[in-house]
């Protein structure tokens, strides 16, 4: 549960700056419903959340992998489980979402990649040449500040979500459960 001051914001408690926001993302998710209490970021993370949700270089199935992989690095267990469902509609099957979790050694070599790349960001705050080099190898120059960007904008949500907890929303939670349910933490 998050605590109080930060509890998911209702549609009764809706601040009217972002009332246009409330039937799109913003209102759709516990952590943007949390966001909505300092209304000029979640208006400003808008954009960005749409770049990287919707527009991003790396591709539906690239951008769960380094989503879960943080998701993961992060002990995020809202996130962890909210893209679980998000992958395995990108068409990842549970043996590769599964895999996110352990060494880069037990993953697909373009996985490792990925998941490699994310633990860096994540480590040491930078790719290395070479690794940088294997990323844009793999999703050119776009895809490699795409991963960048996704990572920083998780990280974020990691961030919110691990101080203020809230709940998973119903519907993920039952396809989770009916899906996945061995994947869930």
């Amino acid at each position: 549960m998050s605590p109080a001051g930060f509890a998911p914001r209702q549609d009764s408690d809706w601040p009217d700056m972002v009332a246009d926001m409330r039937a799109g993302f913003a209102g759709q998710l516990n952590v943007y419903r949390i966001m909505a209490h300092h209304p000029a970021l979640l208006r400003a993370w808008g954009d960005l959340r749409t770049h990287i949700v919707q527009n991003t270089a790396l591709g539906p199935q690239r951008a769960e992998v380094v989503i879960l992989r943080l998701a993961h690095r992060l002990d995020c267990a809202y996130e962890w489980n909210q893209h679980v469902v998000r992958a395995l509609a990108a068409g990842l099957d549970k043996g590769r979402i599964a895999s996110l979790r352990g060494s880069l050694a037990q993953m697909t070599a373009p996985d490792a990649t990925l998941a490699g790349a994310v633990d860096a960001l994540v480590d040491h705050k930078r790719l290395a040449p070479a690794q940088l080099d294997d990323v844009v190898a793999m999703v050119g120059k776009t895809g490699a500040l795409d991963l960048m960007a996704t990572v920083g904008m998780y990280m974020t949500l990691g961030f919110i979500l691990n101080t203020a907890p809230p709940d998973l929303e119903p519907a993920i939670a039952q396809a989770l459960a009916q899906q996945a349910p061995e994947l869930a933490v």
